[in-house]
């Protein structure tokens, strides 16, 4: 398990494209940004949804990126769910855990209100980095309103406001 676990690792040192694309000084990593979910998840997720659930779905939701880097919508890569989900189908496979490919697929599959409300919070995570950023003089109105768009909770959207 251990070298699987050591490429799993290597997350934290996978900085966003989207912050790379923009010229952010010290961007951060993709390992951060599933933290900033995951955060997230603890604070805002409702009563009624599942938190465990959540936050699995927080910690693996980019995890395959470690294996096959980030990419953004203005890579244009056609076959990037195919190659993720090669990438841990793989990594499960290797540390013996079928259960957290399942678990990862559900994210994908965007089938539970868990898997929704966690990717709204996906979005609004990178909404808010893009706040953060924005206050060193760059225009990063596209981000926020990447994450306006596919946020649909009122709650969410004002946190953005």
């Amino acid at each position: 398990m251990t070298p699987a676990l050591l490429e799993a690792l290597a997350l934290k040192s996978v900085d966003r494209s989207g912050w790379v694309r923009k010229n952010i000084d010290r961007p951060e990593s993709v390992a951060a940004h599933s933290w900033g979910v995951a955060l997230l998840v603890l604070l805002l997720l409702p009563k009624e949804l599942d938190r465990e659930r959540a936050l699995t779905y927080a910690v693996l939701h980019d995890l395959a990126e470690a294996w096959t880097g980030d990419f953004t919508p203005h890579d244009e890569i056609s076959d990037k769910h195919a190659l993720e989900d090669a990438a841990m189908a793989a990594f499960c496979s290797r540390i013996g855990r079928a259960d957290l490919l399942d678990m990862w697929r559900a994210y994908e599959a965007q089938t539970d209100p868990e898997s929704r409300f966690v990717k709204q919070l996906d979005r609004l995570d990178m909404g808010l980095q893009a706040q953060i950023y924005s206050y060193s003089g760059l225009d990063l109105s596209e981000f926020r309103e990447s994450a306006l768009a596919a946020i649909d909770s009122i709650a969410l959207r004002e946190l953005l406001d």
